[in-house]
């Protein structure tokens, strides 16, 4: 996070609002989506790496020399 952040505060001192540059923000929105399409999909069934690796290589969608 960049250290330009700026604070709105009100009458007695406290702070309100936080502005954030926007590459910043840009940023930590694109992780809030992550995170949502983690928590989405938390409750899939997994599957191991190499057992992926070897279904992928039998639907042709990837070659020994790719792995």
């Amino acid at each position: 996070m960049s250290s330009s952040l700026q604070y709105l505060i009100d009458e007695a001192g406290e702070k309100t609002a936080v502005i954030v540059p926007i590459a910043d923000y840009t940023r930590f929105m694109e992780d809030m989506e992550d995170l949502a399409a983690i928590a989405e999909r938390r409750k899939e069934p997994c599957i191991n790496h190499q057992d992926f690796v070897d279904e992928l290589k039998r639907d042709g969608l990837l070659h020994d020399n790719l792995a």
